[in-house]
């Protein structure tokens, strides 16, 4: 009786799958540049454009991306980082790499992971949350999942909404946000600051995404 209540689901997503390795998926580019979409400072940090590697661009596979670290004048550490990666389609083989494969790496592991609550003008919207350690060092990582006018940290929700919008719309567009911030005092003074900086990155990046 189980797997009959969940046949019509598993056929949806199969048909899902099917239509998204048929049907073309329909290319849509940003309204504006993150660069000049994503505030050059917030609040009192400054930020400066880094570049990533042709290697790492390949690998990752996205069409446009933001790599923004941010520091008070003065300060050569950098207080947080921004990153912005935009695939104006998705396809087989051609998907946003989720960031709790890609963390724990160069010498980093995952001490805790949970959902937080970021303010927005239409309401709260739902990012994933985790505390990375390296040796003596600590991070404060923050990212969510942007386009099609959804913004969401559920993995499960997000391929979800990939294959319905890919069989119904045509439309697999979407970014995914990353702050990281490093824990120097306290853990809620790192996740004040992240928060801070998600909500002004939300309106901001939906500046830029397609309509």
């Amino acid at each position: 009786m189980k797997l009959r209540a969940w046949a019509p689901a598993t056929l949806l997503a199969i048909g899902c799958l099917l239509s998204m390795g048929v049907r073309p998926q329909r290319t849509m580019p940003l309204r504006e540049s993150l660069a000049t979409a994503v505030p050059a400072s917030i609040e009192q940090y400054t930020g400066t454009d880094l570049e990533i590697s042709a290697e790492e661009i390949a690998v990752a596979g996205m069409t446009s991306y933001l790599f923004r670290s941010f520091s008070t004048p003065g300060d050569k550490n950098a207080n947080f980082s921004v990153y912005v990666g935009y695939y104006d389609r998705q396809a087989r083989g051609h998907t946003i790499h989720s960031p709790k494969n890609c963390l724990p790496g160069s010498g980093w592991s995952a001490l805790a992971s949970t959902t937080i609550a970021v303010p927005a003008a239409d309401g709260p919207v739902r990012a994933n949350r985790y505390v990375l350690q390296r040796e003596n060092e600590r991070a404060l990582v923050v990212y969510w999942y942007q386009g099609r006018g959804r913004v969401e940290a559920n993995e499960y929700k997000v391929k979800a909404d990939l294959l319905r919008d890919a069989a119904l719309r045509r439309r697999t567009e979407e970014a995914l946000v990353r702050i990281v911030v490093p824990i120097r005092s306290s853990e809620a003074d790192a996740q004040q600051l992240a928060l801070h900086a998600a909500a002004r990155l939300v309106p901001s990046i939906y500046n830029a995404l397609p309509l």
